[in-house]
């Protein structure tokens, strides 16, 4: 087993990132059509209008995006990897991908679980948000976190991307102050997040999205076996696969522990597949993997074909 497929966490990104791919790529127009029968609206007229980043129709763009690529790379680079992940919302692709998650139904789901996580912090944890943060490794993590465990602050992990890169969580008025300690301890603060992400904290919404967008979903047991993005375990039935996806709600990922399992299952090369400006390029991946972007704009550059003898 040499290759496996990855499906990156959302990100803020632009229509006019995906734009052109969306609407000429042949595997995109599919999953768009498909999309649009779903949720009963056009999926691109609705991303180009909304300018929120994680809005319903970012989220469902984004997921779809990232399928197209990866149907694009089986058809035209003979991509066929063995094994998949997902970090964070990358996990409902990945099941998709992997045969565990019906497409129409993910589509569904994005959508409802969209709105659910919108309703939910416009009334709770409003001021709660997700720090992500590089140069800090995890003995002096430590020494950050016991400042403010000393100065009775609020904090939970929400992301351990590699040994020196992580996401916390905080209440919004320490954020200042993490900030300066991060920078005190040769860190550097990088982007914050609202809504906040990956905490027990945030169980009432998990229960609620099991009750009210994933009930009567049906899975399947995956025909490619799903590396969890929590603990790095190999999922490999119908239950794990819906546990792992409730769980982004209340599990911090730990991509460290999904490359471990990936370079034990024996992988050497792994496709990114959607847009990524971090999973794929963390030291983590990089030192253990061949990385291999698939992204809108290489997937609509020419290919140059064999000639006919």
């Amino acid at each position: 087993m040499d290759t496996a497929i990855v499906f990156p966490a959302i990100k803020p990104f632009d229509f006019a990132d995906v734009a052109r791919f969306l609407l000429l790529n042949p595997a995109a127009r599919r999953l768009v059509a498909r999309a649009d029968e779903t949720l009963g609206y056009s999926l691109i007229d609705r991303f180009r209008e909304d300018p929120e980043d994680y809005s319903e129709a970012a989220r469902v763009a984004f997921m779809t995006t990232c399928l197209a690529l990866a149907e694009w790379a089986g058809e035209e680079l003979g991509m066929a990897p063995r094994i998949c992940a997902g970090p964070s919302f990358g996990g409902t692709p990945a099941a998709v991908y992997a045969g565990s998650l019906d497409f129409s139904d993910a589509v569904a789901a994005t959508a409802g679980w969209g709105r659910r996580t919108a309703d939910y912090f416009a009334r709770e944890h409003r001021d709660v948000v997700t720090q992500s943060f590089a140069r800090v490794p995890e003995d002096r993590l430590a020494e950050v976190l016991l400042d403010l465990d000393e100065r009775g602050g609020w904090y939970d992990v929400a992301c351990h991307v590699d040994d020196d890169f992580h996401m916390l969580s905080v209440h919004e008025h320490r954020l200042d102050w993490l900030k300066e300690r991060l920078r005190a301890a040769g860190g550097l603060p990088l982007y914050t997040m609202r809504p906040p992400m990956h905490s027990a904290a945030f169980a009432p919404l998990r229960d609620t999205i099991e009750r009210e967008v994933l009930a009567g979903v049906r899975f399947a047991d995956p025909e490619l076996p799903i590396v969890s993005d929590h603990d790095g375990t190999v999922l490999r039935s119908a239950a794990e696969v819906r546990t792992m996806l409730l769980d982004a709600v209340v599990r911090p990922v730990r991509w460290p522990a999904v490359v471990r399992t990936l370079r034990e299952a024996g992988v050497r090369t792994v496709h990114m597949s959607g847009p990524d400006d971090l999973w794929g390029r963390v030291s983590c991946t990089t030192d253990n993997f061949e990385v291999v972007p698939l992204k809108p704009e290489t997937a609509l550059r020419p290919r140059r074909r064999n000639p006919v003898a």
